[in-house]
């Protein structure tokens, strides 16, 4: 890592270039170069000569081609790097190194009768389609001023589940299967204590399917109705204020209890990414991982185009050649997905992330795996699919963070970890969201925000493994009842995207 005073930093002893750590004028020094032009901070600096079409390095990895002669002490970007066709040798398995165990660590949880510990208490008001989203918010905010509700013991609030889907689509097919598994995902989620379904009537997805496919709570804290069935608005707000009542009794007699670290399940995610998310929060945060999933804790990496390059990292740590196939499949569906429909798969970066100094998917998705930590890869899942093994895990989802971070908590993330670099902001009910900044510049500006700053491994020369260490803390913490930033700000209302595949009709 580099001294805090340094200007610049190399990544790896093969890169061709340097990562500016301030905005540099032209004629400053960068590792025997002299820059030719100014350079903002995160953003790339040959270090020598590259000729047009050589391959462009960081962390010792491929992130492009130079587009045209680069010069030493030029800036590297958009101008003169693209990314040509890549191919990797997957080798799966041949890094899968077990990480040694540690000590258990325990939190404050809500024990669930199906052996899950939820870190929050929540009765969820679920909706079955778009149609019936207004009358779940009346609900809420009829439950949010109601005495009898508010002075319940043990409980964090009654959510409104709503969503922009649910209708004008078919009933057979992918798009339909994933918003099946996402609402279900979402009933048998540990942060409910209970939910309560509602629906319109005439949707295709029909609320009797959603219950008729297997009990969707296995404590019975569970009930539904529809509008069209019940009476209509004013009806069904009043129904559904009856109901509420007699589930809060029950949630409410489930008070935190200890539990160990091996019951939390953590999605990874990262948005508004920077020149400096692959070099602090996100490393930093897959030293967390990997000391929760060294307690036998569950952690759960995501954003199948934003790990496109960087694939051969996982499969290198796949405890199988079945789980090393099921993430090449993920990629193969993935870029048959993108070009029918007319898309490709370097989309990416984002206009924000270009100027933080993210230049191409590669160099994107080189920083973004770095969440995952070093931890072999013991399985991969479909988007909302009910993970079942321990330890470091994928799931597959779009990189557009509410809809990723909607199928981690489906598939049964209780907490949530968000890196950003441009300053994200959101949050997601059921789950508790700590959001970590990858600058000390940013999170100077937007403190209130962001619950811990990483940017000061550069700044002050803290280290990644004691900055991972912060992060565990803080995520147990969380865990145990401590609000997040987003938390305290009222996020999570807004952030439920399933993720629509099809054609609405």
């Amino acid at each position: 890592m580099a001294a805090p005073e340094a200007k610049v930093i190399r990544l790896h002893g093969s890169d061709n270039l340097v990562i500016a750590l301030a905005d540099l004028p032209a004629g400053s020094p960068a590792e025997g170069a002299t820059l030719s032009a100014p350079v903002p901070r995160g953003h790339k600096i040959a270090t020598r000569a590259i000729a047009q079409g050589e391959n462009v390095l960081r962390y010792g990895q491929i992130i492009g081609q130079a587009t045209s002669p680069i010069a030493a002490g030029d800036h590297i970007h958009s101008h003169n790097l693209g990314m040509a066709p890549h191919t990797d040798d997957y080798a799966i398995g041949a890094e899968c190194t077990p990480l040694p165990p540690l000590p258990p660590r325990s939190f404050m949880g809500y024990h669930r009768a199906d052996g899950q510990v939820g870190t929050r208490n929540y009765i969820g008001i679920l909706t079955s389609v778009n149609c019936s989203g207004s009358v779940a918010r009346f609900i809420a905010e009829a439950a949010e001023k109601d005495p009898y509700l508010n002075s319940m013991a043990n409980m964090d609030g009654i959510v409104p589940i709503v969503h922009s889907t649910g209708c004008g689509m078919s009933g057979v097919d992918e798009g339909y299967d994933t918003l099946m598994r996402t609402l279900k995902g979402y009933a048998r989620n540990a942060n409910f204590g209970g939910i309560l379904l509602v629906g319109l009537g005439c949707e295709v997805m029909q609320v009797p399917d959603l219950v008729g496919q297997g009990r969707l709570r296995p404590d019975g804290n569970f009930r539904y109705m529809t509008i069209q069935q019940t009476g209509g608005t004013r009806a069904t707000i009043a129904k559904a204020m009856e109901v509420l009542r007699e589930m809060a009794e029950v949630a409410s007699k489930t008070p935190r209890a200890p539990a160990p670290v091996s019951k939390l399940v953590v999605g990874l995610q990262c948005g508004g990414s920077d020149g400096y998310s692959g070099i602090t929060a996100n490393p930093a945060l897959g030293h967390a991982s990997d000391l929760l999933v060294r307690m036998g804790g569950t952690t759960i990496l995501s954003e199948t185009p934003e790990i496109y390059g960087a694939e051969h990292l996982l499969t290198r740590r796949a405890t199988s050649a079945e789980v090393g196939e099921k993430l090449l499949d993920r990629i193969r569906w993935w870029e048959d997905y993108t070009a029918r429909n007319k898309g490709e798969m370097d989309n990416n970066p984002s206009p924000g992330n270009k100027k933080g100094g993210l230049t191409t998917i590669l160099e994107k998705s080189l920083g973004a795996v770095a969440k995952g930590g070093t931890a072999p890869l013991s399985g991969v899942y479909k988007f909302a699919e009910p993970i079942t093994t321990p330890g470091f895990v994928y799931m597959d989802s779009p990189g557009y963070d509410p809809c990723s971070v909607t199928g981690q908590i489906a598939s049964g993330a209780t907490m949530i970890v968000f890196t950003t670099g441009r300053g994200s902001v959101s949050g997601y009910k059921p789950s508790p969201c700590i959001k970590l900044a990858t600058n000390s510049e940013m999170y100077a500006r937007m403190s209130e925000d962001m619950d811990i700053n990483c940017g000061d491994i550069l700044t002050a020369g803290i280290s990644i493994e004691k900055k991972g260490e912060e992060i565990l803390d803080r995520i147990i913490a969380v865990a145990s009842g401590e609000k997040s930033f987003s938390e305290a700000l009222g996020f999570g209302g807004a952030e439920f995207v399933p993720w629509q595949i099809g054609a609405v009709m």
